[in-house]
Order: C-alpha cells, then sequence, then structure tokens
C-alpha cells in the first residue's frame, strides 16, 4: 500500500483520536444532572466535577505540545489515548464525588496530551495541498464533534437510565483501544533532535500554574467575585478562602501574571544557553503564527458564546429533552462537515486567510440571526437555520486558520506551535466563556426582574426568583411552577412568573450572541493581518 494512502488512513485515526476528546467534552454537560444524582454531589463537588478537567486540560497543552517535538508526537499521542481511556472507565465505575474529581483531573492530562500532538503529526505528516485538505479534515471534526457530544450524551441519559451516564463513559474504553491500535500501525513517528539540557521542566512546571490561575481566574471570576468576595465561597479539600475583603479571583491572576514573567525570563535564559525550551519565544517572531494566534483567541471567544448559550436555551426554556437539544444540534454538525469538503475542494485555489475570512463572516451572521430572531414561541426552529450557517462557518474557519497559524512553522517546532495556539483558543475559550456567561446571566436577571415587576410581584420575591433561575443557569425554570403552587402562589400566576423567567432567559440569550457577534466582528478585522510571508515573496 502507498505512502500517500497510508498517511490518508492515519489521518482517520487522528481525527478519532481528537473526536474522543472533544466528544467527552461536551457530552458531560447532557449527563450531568444524572452524575449529580448517583453520586449525591454538593454544590461544590459538582464545580469540581465540571472545571478540573478544564483546567488541567488548558494548563497542559503547552507542556505535551512541546515534549511531543522532544520525545515523539504518536509516542505522546498514544500514551495520551491510554490516560484517557483509563481514566473514564475510572470516571464510569466512580462511586463518590472524590473518586470522580480525581478521574476527570487525570482525564485532564490525557486530553491535554492528544489535541496538540493530533495537529502536529498532521503538520509532520502531509504537505502543500494535501496539508490543507488534512487541517480541514482535522478541524472539521472538532467542529462536528462538538455538536455530536450533546446528541450522545442526550441519547445515554434518555434511553439508559439513572446509569446512562456510566456508559458514557466506559464506551471510551473498545473506541479507544481501536484507535490506538490505528495510530501505532498507520501513523508515522517524528520527533526533533535533542539539544543540550535535557527537558525544560521547570518551564513545564510555571507554564502550568500561569495557565492553571489564569483559566481558573476567567471562568470563575462571575462566581466569586472579579474583586470583592461574593457570598459563594471558595473550598478545596479542608482549604476555605475567606469571605471577608477580596475574592482569589485577583489573586489568581496575579499569580498567573507574575508566572508570565517569569516563564519568559526563564526561556530566554535557556535559549541563550542552547538547551531546549518549552517554548521558542522566537515562533512570535513568525507573523503568520503570531497574528494567527491573536485571530485565534478572538474568534474563539465569539465561537463558544452561543455554544455556552444555546444548549441551556433548549432545555430550559424550550423544555426539550437532552436528546432532542443534541439533535437540534445537528444542524451545526452539518453544516460544519458540508464545510469540510468545501474547505478541502479550495484549498491551494483560494488563499487560505480568505476561507478563515468567509468562515467567521457566516459565524458572524449566524449569532447576529440567533440574537435577532430567537424566539420560545416559534421554538427551536427559529434558530436551526443560523445553527447550520454557524457550522459551515466553523468548518471553514477552525481548520483553515489552523493552516494559516501553523503555514510558516518550522518542522522541528511543530509540536510547540500547535501546544501554542491550541492554547490560545483554549484561553479564548475560557475568556468568552467567563464574558459571555457574564453577559447571559446578567441579562438574563436584569430581564427577568423587570418582567416580574411589571406583574406587580413583591421586589424581594422576584429579586429571590431572578436568582434562582440565575444560580442554576435555567435549569429552575420548568421546575419553578411546582415550587410556587407550593408557596401558595396562585397558579395563574404562577404561569405568568414561568413565562416572565422563560422570556428573560431568552433575553440574556439575546444579549449574549449580542456580545458573541462582537468577538467575531474583532476576530473578523484581525484576520486582515493573517497570511504567509513565504507565500506572498
Amino acid at each position: 500500500m502507498s505512502k500517500t494512502r497510508n498517511r490518508w488512513i492515519g489521518l482517520v485515526f487522528i481525527s478519532m483520536a481528537i473526536s474522543l476528546v472533544i466528544i467527552d467534552g461536551t457530552i458531560v454537560n447532557t449527563i450531568f444532572p444524572n452524575v449529580i444524582r448517583a453520586l449525591d454531589l454538593t454544590s461544590t463537588e459538582v464545580q469540581w466535577v465540571q472545571e478540573s478537567y478544564v483546567l488541567v486540560f488548558a494548563s497542559l497543552l503547552l507542556v505535551w505540545g512541546s515534549l511531543g517535538d522532544r520525545i515523539g508526537r504518536k509516542f505522546v499521542l498514544v500514551m495520551g489515548i491510554a490516560i484517557f481511556v483509563a481514566s473514564s472507565v475510572w470516571a464510569g465505575y466512580s462511586t463518590d464525588a472524590a473518586g470522580m474529581i480525581a478521574a476527570r483531573v487525570v482525564q485532564g492530562i490525557g486530553g491535554s496530551m492528544v489535541l496538540p500532538t493530533t495537529l502536529s503529526l498532521v503538520n509532520a505528516n502531509f504537505q502543500g495541498k494535501e496539508r490543507g485538505i488534512a487541517f480541514a479534515v482535522w478541524g472539521a471534526t472538532i467542529g462536528g464533534m462538538v455538536a455530536l457530544g450533546p446528541v450522545l450524551g442526550g441519547w445515554l441519559a434518555t434511553s439508559f437510565g439513572e446509569d446512562g451516564w456510566r456508559l458514557a463513559f466506559n464506551i471510551n474504553l473498545p473506541l479507544g483501544l481501536i484507535v490506538m491500535a490505528g495510530l501505532i500501525y498507520w501513523v508515522a513517528e517524528s520527533k526533533q533532535a535533542q539539544r543540550a539540557g535535557g527537558i525544560d521542566f521547570v518551564g513545564a512546571i510555571i507554564s502550568a500554574v500561569m495557565f492553571l490561575t489564569l483559566v481558573f481566574g476567567l471562568i470563575e471570576g462571575r462566581i466569586y467575585g472579579w474583586w470583592e468576595q461574593t457570598s459563594t465561597q471558595f473550598q478545596l479539600g479542608d482549604f476555605k478562602w475567606s469571605t471577608d475583603g477580596i475574592s482569589i479571583i485577583p489573586v489568581s491572576l496575579a499569580i498567573s501574571l507574575v508566572a508570565f514573567a517569569a516563564f519568559y525570563f526563564w526561556e530566554r535564559y535557556r535559549e541563550k544557553a542552547h538547551k531546549n525550551v518549552l517554548l521558542d519565544l522566537n515562533l512570535f517572531k513568525i507573523a503568520s503564527f503570531r497574528n494567527g494566534s491573536i485571530a485565534a483567541l478572538i474568534i474563539s471567544m465569539g465561537e463558544f458564546g452561543l455554544l455556552f448559550a444555546i444548549p441551556l436555551w433548549l432545555q430550559n426554556v424550550l423544555n426539550l429533552s437532552p436528546i432532542d437539544s443534541g439533535l437540534v444540534l445537528l444542524f451545526l454538525a452539518g453544516g460544519a462537515f458540508l464545510a469540510s469538503g468545501a474547505a478541502g475542494a479550495l484549498s491551494g485555489k483560494v488563499p487560505a486567510a480568505t476561507v478563515v475570512r468567509i468562515g467567521v463572516v457566516l459565524e458572524l451572521a449566524a449569532v447576529a440571526t440567533v440574537a435577532i430572531f430567537a424566539n420560545a414561541e416559534i421554538g427551536w426552529v427559529s434558530i436551526a437555520p443560523s445553527l447550520f450557517i454557524y457550522g459551515i462557518g466553523v468548518g471553514m474557519a477552525t481548520a483553515q486558520l489552523t493552516g494559516v497559524i501553523m503555514v510558516d512553522v518550522p518542522m522541528e517546532m511543530s509540536g510547540q506551535g500547535s501546544g501554542t495556539q491550541s492554547t490560545a483558543r483554549q484561553i479564548g475559550s475560557a475568556l468568552g466563556i467567563a464574558v459571555l456567561g457574564t453577559m447571559l446571566f446578567t441579562g438574563t436577571q436584569s430581564s427577568i426582574d423587570n418582567r416580574l415587576a411589571e406583574l406587580k410581584i413583591d421586589k424581594a420575591q422576584a429579586t429571590q426568583i431572578s436568582q434562582i433561575v440565575v444560580d442554576s443557569a435555567g435549569s429552575a425554570i420548568p421546575l419553578l411552577k411546582e415550587q410556587l403552587v407550593k408557596q401558595n402562589v396562585p397558579a395563574a400566576v404562577a404561569d405568568e412568573i414561568v413565562i416572565a423567567a422563560g422570556d428573560g432567559f431568552t433575553e440574556g440569550t439575546k444579549f449574549s450572541a449580542w456580545a458573541a457577534a462582537a468577538f467575531l466582528g474583532l476576530g473578523f478585522l484581525s484576520t486582515f493581518r493573517l497570511g504567509s510571508r513565504k507565500r506572498k515573496e
């Protein structure tokens, strides 16, 4: 069998590897209510089960991307799949919160080994026009799996009862074994020659601290307060942050800033000593890499705004089941897969930066139409066309932007480059979720307060209702009437309050969508600095 054929079969298994990680990151959202009931999680434990994976995942992307360059990209990828699969089984058989949180931490380690190494292997094994097609397949796989995850999670949660969530984790075992076998047989190993000084362990530790504290601060700022401590207390094990005075968030961000300075000077020191570095800062002298990474960060801020808010709106306002809301998101997946073929066909014929701009414009238009037309009375039909267009935009922009970022990166730095651009996207996603999540819930609370005031509801009770809706991320809306009736609120009045709460959450979703559109607009402007200097010359 020809070498070209081998590489394309290898790409299938590389795409399957990234699919495992992406699906797991989205499937948890739909099975989580069952996990909470089965393990009897407290509110603090719920937060840590959700956030531990994200924090570890984002903080180690750069580390594993760089180490893959040194010790072998395929080796790190296969080990990452093995760790990810083992920890998935661990999570699937967890019987308490401690076991689940520990399993999610290890899952984050495995997942962070997979994402940058899949990208660097694509970069290493494909050249020219083929590389553009391969990046299109890789990027479209991510876009499609983001939408497919909730469908699978909803199906498992609906069809297999209270223990369906365990299958959502355990199914990674047979799939992971198939992926590992395919990677070992079909994908060629690639790595770069070692320089003096061994692996940069100090840089790895500083990098992990820097990104861990940064992502934690961005995600949790709304919960614990951006400056002053809120009523929600941070707790990790037996340690509790004081509820008086300054919040833990500015402290976390300050630690990240100090770690950033330490990382910069440490990497410069090792570079001057001609030793291995975790991140070659000379990467940022490459205009296509520098400008592309900035564009990726900004675009990611807007992209995840829609993906964060829409599933909540579908389930909590439209009362769709988890599987039905997942099926609605298949419009997005269909658009992404359709775009993968178009992006591959355009590779080599249309400049990649132009394809990125077209994709971002489609995303921007789709998000704006959601902000305009989302309507609880019409239902999911009001946003389905927008999701399809959005999927096309994601499929075109994600893959081609990756190609633009990596096009001028030397082969020996591809792991560092892929880890860095993946980290930029993760930071953008975390920042987008933090900012747009704040706008979603702030807009929701304000709208509900105003609507309940028009209904002449007591101000204290109105504040309590809006706070319950916000604190539950909207999940309290379907149960709101039952709770109000138990409090001797007349059924007719309770119905009006529920409608007001749903309409308020719809307005908050629209507010968040407009903010996402603004970020995508900035991202579109940033794409005009994209392009390969080599190709221009």
